[in-house]
Formats: C-alpha cells, sequence, structure tokens
C-alpha cells in the first residue's frame, strides 16, 4: 500500500533506473510502471505483442540470461503492470493473469498438495468455491468453510495439515467484514497463510499486507480497469511465497493478452478519481434505499449501522461502489417486475466499470458454515459514475413497479 505520508521512496519503471516520486497514491498511480525516457517521449508503455525472442547467441539462448526469454514468461508491457501493482500493494512480487478466478485458482494451486486442509470464508467468490469443491478436492486437497465473522476463533480451525486460510473482505454479496489482523494472528501462530481477496478495497482503501496478509489477490477486471473492457487477475507476495506463485504460474501456461494489460494501465492512471466518485455515489444510493418502505435492510461496511462497520472504519480508507440490500418479502412476480422498467441499471456479472449493475442473489443454496436468514429476495447494486439523481429516479420506477404488481 502507498504510505500516505509526504515522503519519497525509490520507485523502479518496468524497464527504467530507480527514480524519486512521492508516495501520495495519487501521484503513484500516475507514474508508476512507466518510463517516458525509455518509451521514445511517449508517456504510456508500448504494447508489445509476441511470442518469439531473439536472442544475441547461443549462450545466451542457452542460459536464458536475458529479461525477456518468450512470449509466455512476460513483456516490457507486461513487466509494466506488475511494477504498477508491486508498488501500488507496498513491494512484493507480482503476477498478471487472465481473469480474477485464474489469480484465485493459480495461488491456490501454487500453494496446496494433496493431504493439505484449506480453511476458506463462507462468503467466498462462488466461483472460487466451485473450484475448492469440484478441482481441489479430488486432488486431495480438504476444504473447510468458516464463519467470515470468526476473527480470532478461527485458532480452533486450524489442524496440523492446514495450509492456508483465504479471505476475503468483504464478501462480494454478503458483505461481511473480516477481522484481517486477528485472522492473521491466529494463522501465523501456527505457521498458516493468509490469502485475501481485497478486490472491493483495491491496495487504495485496504493495506493488505501491513494487515498480515501473506498474498493479495485482485480481479484486475474491475476497478483496476475501470471501463468494463478487459479481463485480468493479480497476485502479489513476497519472498518465498512470491517464488512459488511464479513458478506455478509459469508452469500452468497463463499469460494476459497485451491489449488486456495496456488497458489496466490505462485504468489505473485514474482509479484514485473513480473509487472516489463510486465511493460517494455508493453512499448515497445506500441511505436512499435504507429510507425505502420497500427495503429490509442495506449491506454496505461504511454505514455506521452495519454489522462490520467498526471493523471497516479501524482498517480501511474508504469504500466503493458495491453492497447490496435485501427487499422486505414480495412475491416472485412482483420482484421481477422490479427490474422491467430500469434503464440506467444494467443487469449483468462483474462491477467496477463506469456503469452501474443490479443483479439477484440468493446464498442460501451454497452457505454452509453459516445460514442465509433473510426471507425477501436480495440485490446486489454496483453504482457506476451515472449522476445519483438519475439512477435514484431509474430504481424508484423500478420499485413503483413492484409496488403495482403487489
Amino acid at each position: 500500500m502507498i504510505d500516505k505520508a509526504n515522503r519519497d521512496q525509490g520507485t523502479a519503471s518496468a524497464s527504467g533506473p530507480t527514480q524519486k516520486i512521492p508516495t501520495h497514491a495519487n501521484t503513484v498511480l500516475v507514474h508508476t510502471g512507466r518510463d517516458p525516457s525509455r518509451q521514445h517521449g511517449f508517456v504510456n508503455p508500448a504494447i508489445y505483442r509476441g511470442s518469439t525472442i531473439i536472442y544475441p547467441t547461443v549462450d545466451s539462448f542457452e542460459a536464458r540470461d536475458q529479461e525477456f526469454t518468450y512470449g509466455r514468461r512476460g513483456t516490457p508491457t507486461v513487466r509494466s503492470l506488475e511494477t504498477a501493482v508491486a508498488e501500488l500493494e507496498g513491494g512484493g512480487s507480482a503476477v498478471i493473469t487472465p481473469s480474477g478466478l485464474s489469480a484465485i485458482t493459480t495461488a491456490l494451486l501454487a500453494l496446496v498438495k494433496s493431504g493439505d486442509q484449506i480453511l476458506v470464508t463462507d462468503s467466498v467468490y462462488q466461483p472460487a468455491r466451485r473450484f475448492c469443491d469440484i478441482m481441489l478436492a479430488p486432488l486431495g486437497v480438504e476444504t473447510t468453510y468458516y464463519d467470515p465473522c470468526i476473527g480470532a476463533g478461527l485458532k480452533n480451525l486450524i489442524r496440523d495439515n492446514t495450509r492456508l486460510v483465504f479471505t476475503e473482505s468483504p464478501g462480494s454479496q454478503t458483505f461481511e467484514m473480516q477481522d484481517i489482523p486477528a485472522i492473521s494472528t491466529a494463522a501465523h501462530e501456527r505457521g498458516v497463510l493468509v490469502l485475501l481477496d481485497n478486490t472491493w478495497a483495491t491496495p487504495l482503501y485496504f493495506d493488505a499486507f501491513a494487515h498480515g496478509v501473506d498474498v493479495s489477490i485482485h480481479s484486475a477486471t474491475k476497478y483496476f480497469v475501470g471501463h468494463a473492457d478487459a479481463m485480468l487477475g493479480t497476485i502479489t507476495a513476497k519472498g518465498e511465497t512470491a517464488a512459488q506463485i511464479r513458478d506455478a504460474y509459469g508452469n500452468l501456461g497463463l499469460c494476459p493478452g497485451p491489449e488486456d494489460v495496456f488497458l489496466a494501465l490505462r485504468g489505473l492512471r485514474t482509479l484514485a478519481v473513480r473509487l472516489r466518485q463510486h465511493q460517494e455515489s455508493a453512499l448515497e444510493i445506500a441511505r436512499w434505499l435504507k429510507a425505502r418502505p420497500e427495503v429490509d435492510r442495506v449491506m454496505h461496511p461504511a454505514l455506521e449501522d452495519d454489522p462490520g462497520h467498526a471493523i471497516w472504519k479501524r482498517d480501511c480508507t474508504g469504500s466503493t461502489g458495491l453492497f447490496s440490500a435485501v427487499l422486505k418479502p414480495v412475491s416472485r412476480q412482483a420482484f421481477r417486475a422490479f427490474f422491467q422498467p430500469l434503464k440506467l441499471f444494467g443487469i449483468g456479472a462483474s462491477w467496477g466499470g463506469f456503469e452501474s449493475l443490479v443483479i439477484p442473489f440468493n446464498p442460501a443454496s451454497y452457505r454452509t458454515a453459516t445460514k442465509w436468514r433473510d426471507t425477501g429476495p436480495a440485490l446486489r447494486f454496483h453504482i457506476g459514475l451515472d449522476d445519483v439523481d438519475d439512477l435514484k429516479a431509474d430504481l424508484e420506477a423500478g420499485f413503483k413497479n413492484l409496488y403495482h404488481s403487489k
């Protein structure tokens, strides 16, 4: 995570020398991962497309002694994004994967072996749960799901064969804030690694490594790219753990598309200003929804009465555009009628782009360590960069339709 204090530190560009730049997050986002002096004066890195990389001699080829050896193993474009992400995370080594899910699965495969147990939050991204249940189980890796609010109580679930704890804070549908420092302390006392899906908060609003996390994972598809036009994931770690992940990454044959990498580099330049707007608009909409007679509760950790607010206030420096709400019980027909008049809110998966989205969800069918007790239908909102008054009017039309369809 970037230190917000007004001090300098050396920042290495993708291919240039270390230079002194301020460490305020906004400035780092503008400068990291690029060096115009090595880009013929252009402010953005070039898009390198290619597989074959030529060596000057046979000795060089056999020694693999140059920075770039084969297109799948990285290009200057990829290295630029790796450099930028690692700096935003506060150091370590980053690898770039083709999607957020591939970042999760690569990190898990890199760190587990047959006979291991892993602890995974019950609020985890559902495709990650499927990977654990369908792919890891036949390989002899046991997954135990735990209550996301367990905190230090996690120590009671750790066994001699526990390899890692997977966290996601807040959960990307039900928004439980996890006590990452308490979980990390309990895990590290037993030599267990802690992985975090930090996509919601980004490195700007939650400092993963400073709170005890060993591996920070992002779906860069979301806020890093920011424009719903590319799919990427990132994994950042330090020391031996980083080396294990990079080895697995290479052995799995993963490589991101060059245009997607470039779009993520472009997206990072405006990340701070976009997040401020997502935060402001989402909080306004969340508070507006709380006052609606059709809404039973709103799940947003930055709201003062949210169960996770104290942890959010202690650990995070901001909130973003994703949250959920539960409506009061209505018929299936009325619930579906809510979506019909919406013009600004799209119905679609993913989030983190400029667009506003809303989807229905029901975690009751797949939660195992905890129970989903709400009886009304649930909605997940992503508040984009639209004017909030227009978004309220759009939702007002949906609620009107819901009311008349009861």
